[in-house]
């Protein structure tokens, strides 16, 4: 399976970094939102990322003028009519996953791969809804996407031999480097990382900790170059609550339940950096702790 065109559904942060390193590696990407702002903002996100590369020498001035030129964004679902892989990177909501690949199975070509960038969410369940279930499979890319490496591999119960071995293909030419992960809910990375940072949020709701404290400690007592409740609001509060929940129903493990102060905070809607308040408040100078 020869990969030229690649699609990417959803043009928020995983969505425009996947754009992001796809173009630069040469493919020709369609970038498809719902929103007409959204698609906007991921395309100076994308500028503003490939001027930070140039000024760090990483790639050249004519490198970043052609990712730019290489992607086209669409509102128009039909612009992806002529892609060779699709992939979904929309919000960690199992029915807004599946109802975009019901759609567009009526339009991408009959021999496009089709991706999902879910980072909990059953391969084989999202596969069981299109028409082409050996030809679904998982791309789990890490947040941000240009500066990360991995990539997890995850195949579903239908998913061939010849869609795995182009995912690899496809992945090896991004530059990144691959894991493969069983499709168990919340798969490798997010099976260890997300019960941490709900343990980290019990320490802060039980008092063991404040926000600064708790961070400080996991900063120079585990060495992580981010505390738990910084990287929760980096995440995003929504996207750690949805993981929670995927990892409670799935292994049905009360250890899994997710912390009620993480469902209060994203039932207040702080969830995190990108509305600038979770933890943290930015909405200031500098980040200042919201408990």
């Amino acid at each position: 399976m020869e990969i030229k065109t690649v699609g990417v559904i959803g043009a928020g942060q995983m969505g425009n970094g996947i754009a992001h390193v796809c173009a630069l590696a040469g493919y020709d990407v369609r970038l498809s939102d719902v929103s007409e702002h959204t698609l906007e903002q991921a395309l100076r996100n994308i500028e503003r990322n490939l001027a930070r590369q140039v000024s760090k020498d990483t790639i050249s001035v004519d490198m970043a003028q052609a990712t730019m030129q290489r992607i086209n964004a669409s509102t128009d679902k039909h612009a992806l009519s002529d892609i060779d892989m699709v992939i979904e990177a929309a919000t960690e909501n199992r029915d807004v996953k599946e109802t975009i690949f019901k759609d567009i199975c009526a339009v991408v070509p009959d021999h496009a791969i089709l991706a999902t960038n879910t980072s909990s969410i059953s391969i084989t369940r999202l596969a069981s809804t299109t028409d082409r279930p050996e030809r679904f499979i998982g791309l789990h890319f890490m947040n941000p996407v240009p500066l990360m490496n991995l990539v997890e591999i995850i195949r579903g119960l239908a998913t061939n031999q010849a869609t795995y071995d182009a995912a690899i293909g496809f992945t090896n030419r991004l530059g990144k480097t691959t894991t493969n992960a069983e499709d168990y809910p919340a798969f490798i990375v997010n099976r260890v990382l997300i019960p941490m940072i709900n343990e980290a949020i019990y320490a802060l709701y039980e008092g063991v900790g404040t926000v600064e404290s708790i961070d400080t400690a996991m900063r120079l007592g585990a060495n992580h170059p981010m505390g738990p409740l910084a990287l929760a609001d980096f995440i995003g509060l929504d996207t750690c609550l949805s993981i929670m929940q995927v990892l409670h129903d799935g292994l049905a493990d009360t250890k899994y339940r997710p912390c009620p102060l993480l469902v209060k905070y994203v039932e207040a809607g702080w969830t995190g950096k990108k509305v600038e308040r979770g933890f943290y408040d930015y909405r200031g100078e500098h980040p200042v702790p919201t408990r």
